[in-house]
């Protein structure tokens, strides 16, 4: 097999998981408030996966690597402010266990740039090696579920519907689809792309997804918040095992 059609069979592989995460959402009734924890245990992920995975992967591959953080993260916040609030989903609800709708929007763009670069990373070690590309692929899926069990949680959590919940984590799988094909087809815009993608996804948890969690008073969020950066601690070091 060549080294795309290895890409494409793995990254194939890594977008079911992500379906998988938000099946297990979808096909349960969860609460409002429950899923909040849901939403501290993602904001946890995600920040363990930008200051410990991608940050520092960025730095390796560029020395314009913190100004390309930045713009990633003043991307997002554009999007935000601007083409997000045109779709009218920005208006306050009056339910206090539904965050803002502009969130789930925002955690989807934020997410799907990170799931593109997760097939960006398996194309781009197909194409040193089939080894160097299942080790990726390894690290890839430890974190495919949680990030799907995440956007569906939170998309749920904006108030959309679980069809809408789903079609997030199967947007997640097609991004990542994506990724193996452009990486094949541009090859090192990924010196670029990825530490614009850790600034993305550091907006959406830390300025996004922060602030809601903090909205509940106690000491039990913010364990949640340490237990999503434990399960990425656990997902990375037995990816690296």
């Amino acid at each position: 097999m060549s080294p795309l059609s290895q890409s494409l069979v793995f990254a194939v592989a890594a977008a079911f998981a992500n379906i998988i995460g938000g099946i297990i959402v979808t096909s349960v009734k969860w609460a409002g408030s429950s899923l909040r924890y849901f939403i501290a245990l993602g904001a946890g992920f995600m920040l363990g996966t930008v200051f410990l995975e991608m940050f520092p992967q960025s730095i390796a591959l560029t020395k314009s690597a913190p100004m390309l953080v930045l713009l990633g993260y003043f991307i997002v916040h554009i999007f935000e402010h601007t083409f997000a609030s045109h779709l009218h989903f920005g208006e306050e609800t009056h339910h206090d266990e539904v965050i803002n709708p502009v969130v789930g929007i925002s955690a989807l763009v934020g997410m799907l740039v990170h799931t593109f670069f997760d097939g960006v990373a398996i194309g781009a070690g197909f194409i040193i090696s089939p080894s160097v590309g299942l080790l990726i692929f390894l690290a890839v899926f430890l974190h495919k579920i949680p990030d799907g069990f995440t956007i569906s949680s939170i998309v749920i959590t904006s108030g959309h519907s679980t069809n809408s919940a789903l079609a997030a984590a199967v947007s997640l799988g097609a991004s990542t689809l994506l990724g193996v094909l452009a990486v094949h087809l541009l090859g090192g815009s990924v010196t670029y792309a990825l530490p614009i993608s850790t600034g993305s996804t550091l907006y959406v948890a830390a300025t996004d997804l922060m602030p809601e969690v903090n909205r509940e008073k106690g000491v039990k969020m913010a364990f949640v918040v340490f237990a999503g950066m434990g399960l990425f601690l656990m997902a990375k070091t037995l990816a690296d095992f």
